[in-house]
């Protein structure tokens, strides 16, 4: 086994089990609970091996996995690749293994829930989009995952879409994420303009040759970190205003 084969393969799984489970829900019925579970528990075990693989504690060198050509612009070259190191191995660990057992958690206490394999569906696509948030090799897939995370914190918020106070929390996250994003494609725009690239491994070694202190570094930080802040139930933007949830988040019950 090779990591360029077993990182696809596992960031695919749980985009497999979406697709299943939202379009063949239906007549799967009480079974789309146990094939989405079972995907994200299958993810993990190659992320498992994927890690022992890796060697992480021995290498310091990330390997890039490069599944396909993607964009090819105005001499701007953007593939369709995931960074494979220490860190992003880690945090592959953590989304799929306490993934998996909320998944199987979610199998007894969505039982009853008319939305079952909705609900399932929705949780493999979290998965999945988390998974290219953290293993992303740019800045375009990266943001992509990142609004594939607030695309499903809006479609669980909403839920019971029905309810009143559910709808109005979904739409209330789902404008709050919008103000966050402005802030990190304005960060990504500024990474570009300045080095030319949205690839790590160009902007690593570009951020080396920047004096220190240039501007470019904290205005930069500031509007990544305004991006990372939507996710907070409490977000206060640079105007001084704070806007807060109504009360207690919804859930799906």
């Amino acid at each position: 086994m090779e990591i360029a084969n077993l990182i696809p393969a596992l960031v695919a799984l749980p985009l497999i089990g979406f697709l299943i489970s939202g379009l063949f829900g239906k007549w799967l019925k009480r079974f789309t609970g146990i094939f989405s579970t079972g995907v994200v528990f299958l993810s993990f075990g190659l992320a498992l091996i994927s890690f022992v693989l890796f060697h992480p504690m021995e290498r310091t060198i990330p390997e890039i996995v490069t599944v396909l050509p993607w964009i090819e612009t105005g001499g701007i070259q953007v593939s369709l690749a995931y960074q494979v190191d220490q860190l992003s191995l880690y945090m592959t660990l953590i989304i799929t293994g306490i993934g998996s057992l909320i998944h199987l958690y979610s199998i007894g206490y969505m039982k009853d829930d008319p939305g079952f394999a909705r609900y399932f569906a929705y949780l493999n696509l979290f998965i999945f989009a988390m998974l290219n948030l953290v293993l992303a090799e740019n800045l375009i897939l990266l943001f992509l995952g990142w609004e594939g995370v607030g695309l499903c914190s809006y479609l669980l918020i909403g839920f019971d879409y029905h309810k009143e106070t559910a709808a109005n929390a979904g739409m209330k996250a789902f404008i709050v994420n919008r103000i966050g994003d402005l802030g990190m494609l304005l960060g990504i725009a500024l990474v570009f303009w300045y080095t030319g690239s949205v690839s790590f491994t160009a902007i690593g070694g570009a951020i080396l040759e920047i004096p220190p202190f240039r501007y470019i570094i904290p205005v930069t930080a500031v509007c990544f970190l305004s991006g990372r802040s939507e996710s907070r139930r409490n977000f206060r933007c640079t105007f001084g205003f704070r806007t807060r949830w109504p009360g207690r988040l919804p859930y799906p019950h």
